[in-house]
């Protein structure tokens, strides 16, 4: 038997509370075992002033601007990624064209390009969403051309067998089966979306989480630079869940397996055994086909 989504919860939520234990430990005891905690900042210390950035404007507008950046870039790079790939996938002669560039330019680090971004936008605002776009696009791109080319050829038979055209093939077969895969790509893209942001914010921003939690390092206010980081992982957390559930939503046609622990599993329940030799013979069989029935359900109670 799975977990109740109760205990799930609870057993998260008491993990949580014993990081932010052990952190508030190890900072109020200044211990300095090889690693130096007592440069740190406590738990305290971090919950007070990530109250006061609450009570002012600037940290709204921080929150403001870097998830626009996030939403722009990672929209764009979702597109462009799915299209790209999908389109190298099918086609020889694109992956002859922009196979060899995309593969030169992929190794790249998309915080590498902020000097290009510099030169060739007007405005920092233009530059970071082409950081971003450029962090997400790489990840959704491969992803999407392995997902296009491990579909069986047997669906994109069928569909032409019944006169689908290319159209009819590219929204009936491609995409719906090429989708986890497609997902996968997007997952990645989204936290390797974040890292960048707020690399590019640090170095070229005026505003956002990235840019304000630089700036608060070169003032050494330490505990402002934990409310950064925080507030950063949790906007991470949030948009790459957000991806995930999306994801779910758009492939529920997938099996999903759930976790079963080793030996609790439900052994399949005995055939019930005829009361007398002579039953009718269809009656027999009926008794049969619902033991089976039974049988395959307690085999398959792992699945969602």
């Amino acid at each position: 038997m799975t977990r109740r989504p109760l205990s799930r919860y609870a057993l998260r939520t008491a993990s949580l509370a014993a990081a932010l234990g052990l952190w508030q430990l190890l900072t109020s005891l200044d211990i300095d075992l090889w690693l130096r905690f007592s440069q740190f900042p406590t738990v305290t210390d971090v919950a007070h002033a990530f109250a006061g950035r609450l009570s002012g404007d600037d940290y709204w507008t921080d929150l403001t601007d870097s998830l626009t950046r996030i939403l722009t870039g990672f929209a764009l790079a979702a597109v462009l990624g799915v299209a790209t790939g999908v389109l190298v996938a099918r086609s020889r002669l694109a992956e002859d064209l922009l196979g060899p560039v995309l593969e030169v330019v992929r190794p790249i680090p998309a915080i590498a390009l902020v000097p290009v971004a510099i030169l060739l936008f007007p405005s920092n605002e233009q530059g970071i969403v082409f950081i971003t776009c450029t962090a997400a696009f790489f990840p959704v791109l491969v992803s999407t051309r392995h997902a296009v080319r491990a579909l069986t050829p047997v669906w994109e038979e069928a569909v032409r067998t019944m006169g689908g055209g290319r159209l009819r093939i590219l929204g009936s077969v491609v995409l719906p089966g090429a989708l986890p895969g497609i997902f996968g790509g997007l997952s990645v893209g989204i936290g390797v979306s974040w890292i960048c942001v707020i690399s590019a914010e640090m170095i070229s921003g005026q505003y956002g989480v990235g840019y304000r939690t630089w700036q608060d390092y070169t003032v050494v206010d330490y505990p402002d630079v934990f409310v950064g980081m925080v507030t950063i992982g949790v906007l991470g957390w949030i948009t790459s869940t957000a991806v995930e559930l999306l994801g779910r939503r758009l492939t529920r046609w997938l099996p999903r397996t759930s976790y079963v622990p080793a030996g609790r599993t439900r052994a399949p329940r005995p055939l019930a055994a005829p009361a007398h030799p002579d039953n009718d013979p269809e009656q027999q069989a009926q008794s049969e086909q619902q033991g089976q029935n039974d049988a395959e359900e307690a085999r398959d109670e792992h699945l969602v």
